[in-house]
């Protein structure tokens, strides 16, 4: 059996198993623990699947993946046409939904093994080559402070939002805080 029919016979299992149906767009994780909706930055690499890492059944929590689980021009993007998605749904017509935003790196990851291609990472990340070392993209724990801080310094993303960030050790299968969670920006007139 090739992974095609592979694929497909597990999601007849899924579909008769545990298939839940959903009218929501928004993730579910918020209901069950009155808490905020869970939005998670994560690494393509299949060892940092965040829905084993952190236990997440289908529908709790947005996952983006993407190459380092960076914050580049196109996660922003993906993030602010999510946004828009949910308007046009009515999901979240005021916007008054609040996200904690997770960024989610790994050990061993791939892409401090593209270090020695800075064309190709300063086009990904949409900076010049100058600018590359500033991203650690050969640290995770350096790289996850460096994209909270990204998320905090969008003024599109509203400043009461949570955000933290994490590395997941692929070796060890824990998670380590790097930036506890706290709202991305302090409310207005606290300093």
């Amino acid at each position: 059996m090739g992974t095609f029919d592979t694929l497909m016979n597990r999601n007849k299992d899924f579909a008769a198993h545990q298939f839940v149906t959903s009218s929501s767009l928004k993730p579910t994780l918020d209901e069950t623990l009155r808490s905020a909706k869970a939005l998670i930055i994560a690494c393509a690499d299949p060892r940092d699947d965040p829905a084993y890492v952190l236990g997440f059944e289908p529908g709790e929590a947005v996952v983006l993946r993407n190459i380092g689980g960076r914050i580049t021009p196109g996660t922003l993007q993906m993030m602010a046409l999510l946004g828009r998605v949910g308007q046009v749904a009515g999901e979240n017509p005021g916007g008054g939904d609040e996200y904690h935003l997770i960024v989610l790196q790994h050990t061993d990851c791939g892409i401090k093994r593209l270090a020695d291609t800075p064309d190709l990472l300063a086009d990904y990340f949409g900076i010049d080559k100058e600018g590359l070392p500033a991203k650690a993209v050969t640290d995770p724990r350096a790289a996850a402070a460096i994209d909270v801080a990204a998320l905090r310094a969008n003024p599109a993303l509203p400043g009461e939002w949570l955000v933290s960030g994490l590395v997941y050790d692929v070796a060890t299968g824990l998670v380590e805080t790097v930036v506890p969670p706290s709202p991305l920006r302090a409310p207005s007139g606290v300093k």
